[in-house]
């Protein structure tokens, strides 16, 4: 690893900031430092582009203005504004906090990155970022963009999908980061990692900074950051069932535990509760489907296969392949049913994952507000 002596730091910072003076990004969570706006928007940024997240910020803003109104909003108007943004125990953890702050901190948000980081969902990077944007700390905020412009610029080869690896780069950036201009010197970072410096294909011979990128002048810049591989996510199939009761749909919501939690969903039945031989045929499967229809909930169901490609839905630890059937009751009485039947209209009020879009949408159903 490269470390600058003081006149190198100063020409960076003076760089890098002169920069992002004339070309940050303007974006609706920057126009103050509100450490409320901040929080919201870092959370939101997490495993989610920037152009995604405006209209999604916007409208958490207009719903829930204040933390103590966060902490008040009842749960399914909270996940509707989450609603396709995935990773639904982040905005279940906002709430946590919201509530944490009201409760224990009479609504005033800790200054400094470690009192933040006592707060629920409040890891090191949000921590970072809300204390050097809102609170002027000079402390790194160390993320995905952090870990590419560093290890690039000083040729950092620890690998970064390692915890241990973050007080690598948390020493090395708090060398070089200025005292008067942290959380503007953190924005910087951000947009440099996600403009000139980009993962794949960086623009480096046009960026502010070529001449401190190290990895750039030796020619292997696309060798940082080093990161080991994740597994890949483990294949599970499911069949969904889209079954009418008039015009209504029966659906099912998601146990208050585990993936999509206490959201909404058609019947997604995982292929292994069927017990399916190896040699089984598609008859056999919508046998087994209406098998567990009866045997679970006591419903008579006719089901037919529905003509389209499979949906394909990955999370961090699983991939789903999910085949969609169509579903006949032939009774309607649905009280061991894990679910009821939702109109049209209370459909679009109601949270559903990404997932259920994608069935519905390959099913040729329009859900209009």
């Amino acid at each position: 690893m490269i470390e600058w002596n003081a006149a190198t730091i100063k020409d960076f910072q003076t760089t890098l900031l002169n920069w992002y003076d004339q070309e940050g990004r303007d974006l609706p969570w920057r126009r103050d430092h509100d450490p409320y706006h901040v929080w919201v928007s870092e959370i939101m940024l997490q495993q989610t582009q920037v152009q995604t997240v405006i209209p999604y910020y916007e409208r958490f803003m207009d719903w829930f203005p204040t933390v103590a109104d966060l902490a008040a909003a009842p749960e399914e108007r909270l996940l509707k504004a989450w609603e396709g943004l995935g990773y639904y125990s982040r905005v279940r953890n906002m709430q946590r906090c919201a509530r944490q702050l009201l409760a224990d901190y009479d609504g005033q948000w800790p200054e400094t990155a470690a009192g933040l980081a006592e707060l629920t969902g409040i890891g090191p990077y949000t921590a970072g970022a809300i204390a050097s944007i809102a609170f002027n700390q000079p402390v790194p905020a160390v993320d995905g963009n952090a870990y590419r412009v560093f290890s690039r610029l000083l040729k950092i080869d620890a690998d970064v999908a390692k915890p241990q690896t973050r007080k690598i780069f948390e020493r090395a950036i708090a060398r070089i980061m200025p005292t008067d201009r942290p959380g503007d010197f953190n924005q910087a970072i951000m947009d440099l990692g996600s403009s000139y410096m980009t993962a794949r294909q960086p623009d480096t011979a046009h960026s502010p900074v070529k001449r401190f990128n190290q990895a750039y002048l030796d020619g292997d810049e696309l060798a940082y950051p080093v990161k080991t591989k994740k597994p890949r996510p483990k294949p599970v199939a499911y069949v969904a069932v889209l079954a009418r009761m008039g015009t209504d749909w029966l659906m099912t919501q998601r146990p208050s535990n585990g993936m999509l939690a206490n959201l909404w969903t058609v019947p997604l039945i995982p292929v292994a509760d069927l017990e399916l031989a190896d040699d089984a045929t598609a008859a056999d499967q919508l046998a087994a489907v209406t098998a567990y229809f009866k045997r679970e909930y006591r419903l008579k169901l006719t089901v037919q296969p529905l003509d389209v490609r499979p949906v394909t839905h990955t999370f961090t630890h699983q991939k789903w392949t999910i085949q969609l059937l169509t579903g006949q009751l032939v009774t309607s009485d649905l009280a061991y049913f894990a679910g009821r039947r939702i109109s049209e209209s209370e459909l679009t009020r109601l949270p559903i994952p990404k997932v259920q879009e994608k069935i519905f949408a390959r099913a040729g159903v329009s859900l209009k507000d």
